[in-house]
């Protein structure tokens, strides 16, 4: 068996790759060095691309161990419940287990006096108690019925037990009779059931002989489907190395832009937010020169507008006086009118000076000046000099670049040696002679199915020739049951009854000696039937079903005191391994690598394997002496920096902004002039129709005229700045964005010269960091390479489905075809053995009926009444 050895030390070449690699990620999460003190600078390193191995060749198995009994299931379960019944006790493992333990020298009829053996015997009689009393039934039945029916036959000879041909008048002669008829007739008819049952489980048997040479076949292609795939699949496992080694020169290949890009990913996070502040900087200050040329403008037209507007407010307020100093306003009803009218002409003026608003006009001209230089323009020149970071690294990385020959040769190495690895075992010829001997195997199997055909043959023909015995009770039965009833005559007398009812008569009595003969035989049949298969489905098939079985073999020290587990010092004379027939199947059963089933990971250390070549560290010191120098990296010029002062210093923060939102805020007249002329004419349609009313009219029409030209428009410029903004939307931009001015520009050019000394001072930290974490992302596809091995190793190469396919196949064939049969048959057979007793009895007293007799009672009166 040595191919068998050097099979699974193939199997075990790619161990637990992913071991290694766990360790180390359990070591990081445990650093403290995990966890850094400035949180700004806190980062995950990047995911490592998925590399894509694709799928293992996978076998396809033919074998589907399952079997649906159909119909005569519900036979089977019947025979299961009945069983139960007579055995309700749990599978006694613990007490075999002691059996076995305590007798493992053989046992010996002196040993048996032993208490200890005593007690397991007690024991296993309590839990055998219901065979055993079954079992004692049967042996009396067996016993008995033939010294029963000798006696009985004697007794009869003697004219006694029936035996008499006298039969005394009854008055309920027909009631008898028509009972008897009946229950022999339901006798014959349960018999005829239990003879059927029986003939279909010996029927059963038969035609399961022909799917046990498919459950063999199929086990067999499923055996060399596994032998010959296992190959091509440990093949494409070291094959896609290769892909895992491309990656890597595919990476070192561009180490410039991916290098680069993580050294620009982590530098980012401090030099994009000082340039982004920079340039939204740059935006308020195209912001404040758009708001200051509209205050300025706005300012403009509504100083103009507010002299004009006083103008006509004076002139009207001077004319509307002269018109009151009219002698009509002295008549003594239209003097109070007047006087009210007198008192309102202070409300005729201006209520907002805008004339006295400073000049926005010399922070507007310093504004203009700062942005003659474009500082977006720039900032943008700093965002470029710092995107340029992958080619820098690029130019000063060619040292790599002229490495890669070298590190090529190292990584051909390692796949020649995992090459190696592989085919320094006789792969090829072991599985030639595993498929050797299993098609001798198969042979020699095939070669025995012309005898075993014959043995079921001969099987059958015993059973049938069993169920014989029963059929030829039947059939005396049944014939002197028509013949009893056809030839049968009321008006007959039981000395002058017909040929057929007497015929009917000794068929039955034939009936009854026959079933003395043979239900001694058929019980003696039915009871060793039953204890073998009733304790083959009990003890081996019930516990297979459940894999309890799998549990006392795989009880540690059971086999031997020295040994653990017997199946691993069985394969690997290592019986310390943790390996147990039951984890097996369990593993095999869902279809996992044999690697996996048989923890060849124990025997067979390829850890130190796959870390002496996978995870080669000379890789690694290719790349030690990466060296990237970042300070040609500019991130603001000294003219950008010049524009920020410049605008810090450009005066908007002098502006009295508070003034300009009060005047704002401030209505154009002290009154509503509209209001104020409405009043006016409701005032003079109150006076005597003349003059002074017309002219009060006048002034009312000459107010709304001076709202019409002077105020609308000047509220229209205080609320509309160029068709958009209002006058006071720019102010509170102004006021915002002068707001500490100094201190922000200062934030800005602090943020920048700490991103350019994190640049120029730091940027080797940084290098050697992202260095780090690129050489890890490289060893993280050989990673990936070694978890996807042992992944595949576990799940999918070398699937052992095909060995608890013939475990599943052994326990169908086993228990569902022949023990179920054989129980079945018994339990049909022995139903017909104990209802022979019944027939018995009523063949006997309704051929009393059916038979001449020699004598009969005979009445004074000379009739006789059998009716």
């Amino acid at each position: 068996m040595l191919w068998t050895r050097w099979v699974l030390l193939l199997l075990c070449w790619g161990a637990a790759g992913g071991q290694r690699p766990q360790r180390q990620s359990e070591e990081g999460a445990s650093s403290p060095g995990a966890e850094r003190a400035d949180s700004r600078r806190q980062r995950s390193p990047p995911p490592v691309e998925p590399l894509d191995f694709g799928f293992v060749p996978a076998a396809v198995y033919d074998t589907h161990a399952y079997y649906e009994a159909g119909a005569i299931g519900i036979l089977f379960h019947m025979v299961h419940a009945f069983l139960y019944a007579v055995q309700p006790n749990f599978f006694p493992k613990d007490l075999i287990v002691q059996v076995i333990q305590q007798n493992m020298g053989g046992i010996k009829v002196e040993e048996w006096k032993k208490p200890e053996n005593v007690v397991l015997l007690l024991q296993w009689v309590y839990y055998e108690a219901g065979f055993l009393v079954c079992a004692a039934i049967g042996i009396i039945f067996v016993v008995l019925v033939p010294v029963f029916g000798m006696f009985f036959c004697v007794c009869r000879c003697c004219e006694n037990c029936g035996g008499e041909m006298h039969q005394r008048q009854r008055k309920n002669a027909d009631c008898q009779r028509g009972f008897f008829t009946a229950s022999l007739l339901a006798t014959t008819i349960f018999i005829t059931v239990g003879v059927l049952v029986a003939y279909a489980a010996n029927h059963n048997i038969s035609s399961h002989i022909k799917s046990t040479r498919r459950f063999i076949n199929t086990n067999m292609r499923d055996l060399k489907m596994f032998a010959n795939n296992t190959p091509a699949q440990i093949e494409y496992l070291t094959g896609q190395y290769t892909t895992a080694k491309n990656k890597v020169l595919s990476e070192l290949d561009n180490i410039g832009p991916l290098l680069g890009g993580r050294i620009h990913s982590q530098l980012e996070k401090e030099v994009v937010p000082s340039l982004d502040s920079a340039l939204r900087m740059a935006g308020a200050m195209r912001e404040t020169k758009e708001a200051l040329e509209s205050v300025s403008s706005s300012l403009q037209v509504l100083q103009e507008g507010t002299e004009k507007l006083k103008d006509s407010l004076a002139g009207e307020r001077a004319s509307l006086s002269n018109t009151l100093s009219d002698p009509a306003c002295t008549n003594g009803a239209v003097s109070p009118s007047c006087n009210a009218i007198r008192s309102t002409l202070f409300q005729l003026g201006i209520n907002a000076d805008f004339a006295k608003l400073p000049d926005v006009g010399h922070a507007l001209a310093n504004v203009q000046t700062v942005l003659k230089t474009d500082l977006s323009n720039v900032v943008q020149k700093g965002y470029s000099s710092f995107n340029d970071t992958p080619r820098l690294v690029k130019e000063q990385t060619r040292n790599i670049l002229s490495a890669l020959p070298r590190v090529k040769a190292m990584l051909d190495k390692i796949g020649a040696d995992i090459n190696g690895f592989a085919k320094m075992f006789p792969v090829e010829a072991s599985l030639v002679n595993f498929t050797a001997f299993l098609n001798d195997g198969q042979k020699k199997m095939e070669s025995y199915y012309p005898q075993m055909d014959q043995m079921d043959f001969y099987r059958w023909i015993g059973c049938v020739a069993v169920l014989c015995m029963v059929v030829l009770i039947l059939a005396f039965n049944i014939l002197g049951l028509l013949c009893g009833a056809c030839g049968y005559d009321k008006e007959a007398t039981p000395t002058t009854r017909g040929c057929l009812s007497n015929t009917g008569g000794n068929l039955l009595m034939a009936g009854v000696g026959f079933s003395f003969i043979f239900s001694w035989v058929l019980m003696a049949i039915v009871t060793t039937l039953f204890v073998v298969g009733g304790n083959l489905e009990k003890l081996m098939c019930e516990p297979l079903a459940n894999r309890q079985l799998f549990k006392i073999i795989d009880t540690p020290f059971l086999v031997h005191p020295a040994k653990k587990n017997f199946l691993p010092g069985m394969l690997f004379q290592n019986p310390n391994i943790d390996l147990t027939l039951g984890s097996m199947y369990r593993e095999c059963y869902e279809n996992n690598g044999l690697y996996h089933a048989l923890q060849l990971e124990t025997m067979f250390n390829v850890n130190s394997f796959l870390n002496r070549t996978v995870y080669n560290k000379d890789v690694a010191k290719v790349l030690e002496g990466v060296q990237v120098d970042l300070q040609d990296i500019t991130l603001l010029e000294q003219a950008g920096r010049d524009n920020l002062i410049n605008f810090a210093n450009s005066g908007i923060g002098l502006i009295d902004y508070d003034a300009y939102l009060a005047e704002v805020n401030r209505g154009v007249t002290l009154v509503d002039l509209l209001t104020f002329s409405t009043d006016l004419e409701a005032q003079a349609d109150q006076l005597p129709r003349g003059a002074l009313e017309n002219a009060l009219k006048g002034h009312a029409s000459s107010i709304r005229q001076i709202h019409r030209e002077h105020v609308i428009p000047m509220e229209q410029a205080m609320k509309y700045v160029r068709a958009r903004s209002t006058l006071s939307q720019s102010i509170k931009l102004l006021q915002r964005t002068s707001s500490d001015l100094p201190v922000k520009v200062t934030n800005i050019l602090s943020a920048i010269d700490a991103s350019e000394y994190l640049i120029t001072h730091n940027a080797s930290h940084v290098v050697k960091l992202e260095t780090k974490g690129y050489v890890e992302s490289l060893v993280g596809y050989f990673k990936q390479y070694t978890d996807w091995v042992h992944n595949s190793l576990t799940a999918e190469v070398a699937q052992c489905k095909p060995i608890s396919n013939i475990v599943d196949s052994m326990e169908i064939v086993a228990c569902s075809f022949i023990v179920d049969s054989v129980n079945t048959f018994w339990f049909g057979l022995g139903a017909c053995s104990i209802l022979l007793i019944p027939s018995i009895i009523f063949s006997i007293k309704l051929a009393k009926y059916y038979r001449r007799m020699d004598t009969e009672d005979v009445f004074e009166d000379g009739h006789d009444n059998w009716n």
